[in-house]
């Protein structure tokens, strides 16, 4: 038996109760630009059967708990691109779709120097839970939004990043995550530079595109289309204004991509 089937036909075994939202939100739905918009990081709720994974509202308000202000960047850029927008909408504690299942990192024990008390001893049925209910549904709204006749061509992952970590500040704007395998990337690298400066705009900084990420590999090879993993620091999109600044940037480059494209 699956473990979809597993937590689905046995009521009692399932994470998600009446009053959780669901694990996925779609924003512009059937959006016709050949750009498709992920949040893998987007949410920051927890179900209601891991009460609050023990954490008080200050450590599920910081970066550890969801990429801060991903979800209005995406919304802007959605309706900007006229572009679909797939986001999960639970936290990357509970779960983190951009890890393999049972990989390390997947349900994180500490995070950031914080320990994550319902990530800890838990049973194969309570990891089961989270990637049946939350995890795969997720990734198969993407792979039936590729594959159902959307037209897209280019994956776009939207992360953010916090302005310090361990201490160390991160000079960065943007940052254009890759492996040295993307038209896409190298171009929106050098557009990016060329608005806001060369120092601004980190080549695979503060992070590289490395083994841990999954949902590019996962969904971008098995149908050889293009990619753009990009960062943006959280500081620029801690308000409104911000998200809407940052939306009309990067929508303008994407835009003058497209247009440029064969």
């Amino acid at each position: 038996m699956s473990q979809r089937d597993l937590s689905r036909d046995d009521p009692s075994m399932r994470l998600l109760v009446a009053g959780d939202i669901d694990p996925v939100a779609v924003d512009n739905r059937g959006g016709s630009s050949p750009f498709l918009l992920l949040g893998d990081h987007a949410g920051r709720a927890v179900p209601r059967r891991l009460d609050r994974l023990g954490l008080d509202d200050v450590e599920l308000a910081r970066h550890i708990a969801c990429d801060i202000g991903v979800e209005g960047l995406g919304v802007r850029l959605a309706k900007r691109l006229n572009a679909t927008f797939v986001r999960q909408t639970y936290s990357r504690l509970v779960i983190d779709c951009n890890r393999a299942l049972g990989s390390e990192g997947s349900i994180p024990p500490v995070s950031d120097g914080t320990v994550i008390p319902g990530n800890n001893d838990l049973d194969a049925a309570s990891r089961r839970g989270r990637s049946a209910e939350i995890f795969l549904p997720y990734h198969d709204q993407i792979a039936a939004t590729l594959d159902g006749g959307h037209g897209a061509t280019v994956v776009v992952s939207l992360h953010s990043f916090t302005p310090s970590l361990a201490g160390l500040a991160r000079p960065w704007r943007y940052g254009v995550l890759h492996r040295g395998d993307s038209m896409v990337s190298a171009a929106v690298l050098g557009a990016l530079r060329a608005r806001v400066g060369e120092d601004a705009v980190g080549d695979n900084a503060p992070y590289a595109m490395d083994g841990t990420d999954f949902t590019i590999p996962h969904h971008v090879d098995p149908r050889g289309l293009d990619y753009l993993e990009l960062e943006v620091r959280q500081d620029l999109l801690a308000d409104l204004a911000g998200q809407d600044a940052a939306a009309a940037l990067i929508g303008d480059v994407l835009m003058m991509l497209a247009e440029e494209r064969p």
